[in-house]
C-alpha cells in the first residue's frame, strides 16, 4: 500500500514494540520516518534498517521524553532531517509503573507524568511549526486511561486520561488547518515490556473477550489508518484496540 507516499513522520519512542510497528507501517505505505528512542541504540538501528528496506529514509534521535530540553532538540533535528515539515506525529513514548495508594513515591508520580504527559504537551508544541496543514497528530494513550482493572494503576491511567484530554482541545485548535488528533488506546499487546507469556497475561486475557493478546501490527495498522486520507473526517477521538478489554 502507498497511502502515505510523500508523507513525513516522527514516532516518539520508535525503537521497540508499538512505536517500532507503527514506525515500520508507515513507511511500508511510503513515508519517511525518523524515530526517537530512550536508550537502547541497538533497537533503533534496527528500526531505521527496516524503514530503510522499505525504500524510505529513516534516522534515529535520542532523547528522554521526559526531558523538555531534549525533547525540543530532537523535534528540531527530526524536522532537519525531514526536509522542514511534518506529516505525521506519533507520540509513543511513555512509561507504565503500578503504585497503589499510599506506596506511591512523589518521584515516581513525577516521572510518569513527565514522560507521558509533558512529554507529549513538550513534543507537539515543538513540532507545531513544522507541522503542515493537513497533518497528523496521532497519541498512543492506553484502555487504563478510561478503565482501570487493577489495583496500583492509579496514576498511569490518569497520564492516558489526560492525553485523550489534551487531544480533544488540540484538536479543536488545529481544526481550521485541517490537523487532525486523535487517540490510540491500546489493551493487552503483545511486546517486550508485557508479553503475552507474563505474569498478568493469563488474568488480562480473562478479561479480554477476544481471548488473547492484540499485536504490534494489529495497532500499526490504525495508525496507519488515522494517518491516511481515509480517515479525513475523524479527530478528537479514541479509538480503543483492546479485543473488548474495556467493555
Amino acid at each position: 500500500m502507498t497511502r502515505l507516499t510523500g508523507k513525513t513522520a516522527l514516532v516518539t519512542g520508535g525503537s521497540r514494540g508499538i512505536g517500532a510497528g507503527i514506525a515500520r507501517r508507515l513507511a511500508s505505505e511510503g513515508a519517511d520516518v525518523v524515530i526517537t528512542y530512550a536508550g537502547n541504540k541497538a533497537a533503533a538501528d534496527a528500526t531505521v534498517a527496516a524503514i530503510a528496506a522499505s525504500g524510505r529514509k529513516g534516522h534515529a534521535v535520542q532523547a528522554d521524553a521526559g526531558n523538555p530540553d531534549a525533547v525540543k532538540a530532537a523535534v528540531a533535528e527530526a524536522a532537519a532531517a525531514l526536509g522542514g515539515g511534518i506529516d505525521i506525529l506519533v507520540h509513543n513514548a511513555g512509561v507504565f509503573g503500578l503504585s497503589p495508594l499510599g506506596q506511591t513515591e512523589d518521584a515516581t508520580y513525577r516521572h510518569q507524568f513527565a514522560t507521558n504527559v509533558d512529554g507529549v504537551y513538550h513534543g507537539t508544541t515543538a513540532a507545531f511549526p513544522h507541522l503542515r496543514d493537513g497533518g497528523r497528530v496521532i497519541i498512543i494513550g492506553s484502555v487504563n486511561g478510561d478503565t482501570s482493572p487493577f489495583p496500583g494503576a492509579a496514576v498511569y491511567g490518569a497520564t492516558k486520561a489526560a492525553v485523550a484530554g489534551l487531544a480533544r482541545g488540540w484538536a479543536q485548535d488545529l481544526a481550521s488547518r485541517n490537523i487532525l488528533v486523535n487517540v490510540i488506546q491500546p489493551g493487552p499487546i503483545d511486546t517486550d515490556m508485557n508479553p503475552a507469556d507474563g505474569p498478568f497475561s493469563s488474568v488480562m486475557i480473562q478479561l479480554t473477550p477476544l481471548k488473547r493478546f492484540g499485536t504490534v501490527d494489529e495497532v500499526a495498522s490504525v495508525a496507519a489508518f488515522l494517518a491516511s486520507d481515509e480517515a479525513s473526517y475523524i479527530t478528537g477521538t479514541t479509538i480503543n484496540v483492546d479485543g473488548g478489554f474495556s467493555i
